[in-house]
């Protein structure tokens, strides 16, 4: 399944990343590949706790 990912960078040069349809899933990085890598991360974890609390 696809996801759209938000990504900005902030006041201080970070990279964040922001999953709209998976509430609260973000994370950040100093490049934006770090950001990518991350939130990829953050995703897999975001859907397994939905998954298991099903």
């Amino acid at each position: 399944m696809k996801y759209q990912v938000i990504l900005t960078e902030d006041e201080a040069g970070w990279f964040v990343a922001e999953c709209p349809s998976l509430p609260g899933c973000v994370s950040q990085g100093e490049t934006r590949e770090q950001a990518i890598a991350n939130i990829r991360e953050a995703m897999e974890g975001w859907l397994m706790v939905d998954a298991e609390d099903r």
